[in-house]
């Protein structure tokens, strides 16, 4: 069992995985040494705080060990994906890999002999969606019938919350003017959209008013603050998403959650000072990854 996308994922895996996290949080000591002898390969193409993390200081509490594989450092680049992966899944018993492109992940995992974790692609992120859903649970004490409001760009992260909402009953709106090209999935939103479990807006006021979570994502890129080579690019998008910036002034006196899942570029895609808000569950969200990446693990092992 993979996992590369939670659309192959049943309801009753997606369920199981987060009560297992919410499980694990309360009482952690009971899961030392479920993973003891067992080895996780990370191999990241992309750089990660959370993630890597996660899975590294995850697997050291179930017993485990885990092994972080910097791409540039290895062979990955030079010979083929497949052989590599190949090698690398006969000597660990997990792997973990953060992509650039989801063609790769679903590459490795077709040759992999060991299960396989998608810690992040250009298409999907779902890793962080099985968290989110942990935190959401945990702060509203169900998933079916939550109503979250997704604002910004429709990307890796907008898709795996449509996948995992459509598998456990939670309806997700869009509020996004632009989608993400290498991030589109017409059939998943047609699939949701067909389940009553989505919906697109344009109206973000309305679209906050009427859930239970609002949820935004970064909408400017880490390299756009340094390399004055998309200094264009970045005003572009400063201008057509700043309409749509989480702020006191949208939220004020709404009953809901606050999520993004982290790294935050403050002023831009949320105001400062939502990120403490009350409402905010943004740093317990973050917190999560760690208990959602160790039930996972385990449930990919079969422990």
């Amino acid at each position: 069992m993979h996992l590369v996308t939670l659309k192959d994922w049943s309801t009753a895996d997606i369920n199981d995985t987060v009560d297992r996290s919410l499980a694990i949080k309360r009482n952690s000591s009971a899961y030392a040494n479920t993973m003891s002898g067992q080895t996780l390969a990370m191999l990241f193409q992309k750089t990660s705080t959370r993630t890597r993390c996660a899975g590294e200081i995850g697997m050291t509490q179930l017993g485990g060990h885990a092994m972080y594989m910097d791409w540039r450092n290895t062979n990955f680049g030079l010979a083929d994906l497949g052989d590599e992966v190949r090698v690398l899944s006969r000597y660990a018993d997990l792997l973990m890999v953060r992509f650039i492109e989801n063609t790769d992940v679903e590459r490795a995992a077709e040759v992999s002999e060991v299960p396989l974790m998608n810690g992040c692609c250009n298409r999907y992120h779902p890793m962080q969606a099985l968290a989110d859903l942990m935190t959401i649970k945990e702060a509203c004490g169900r998933l079916e019938g939550i109503r979250l409001t997704y604002v910004g760009v429709m990307n890796n992260v907008c898709n795996s919350l449509i996948a995992a909402g459509y598998k456990v009953g939670m309806h997700v709106t869009t509020v996004a003017p632009e989608i993400n090209p290498a991030a589109e999935d017409h059939e998943l939103y047609a699939a949701a959209q067909s389940a009553g479990l989505m919906e697109r807006s344009d109206d973000l006021r309305m679209a906050v008013e009427r859930c239970d979570v609002v949820y935004t994502d970064t909408w400017i890129d880490m390299e756009y603050f340094t390399d004055p080579a998309y200094s264009e690019e970045k005003e572009r998008r400063i201008r057509l998403f700043k309409p749509y910036q989480l702020n006191y002034g949208l939220l004020e006196g709404l009953d809901l959650r606050i999520m993004h899942c982290l790294p935050a570029h403050r002023g831009y895609e949320i105001e400062g000072e939502m990120l403490d808000d009350p409402r905010s569950v943004i740093f317990a969200q973050a917190e999560n990854r760690l208990h959602g990446q160790k039930a996972l693990m385990l449930k990919l092992a079969g422990r």
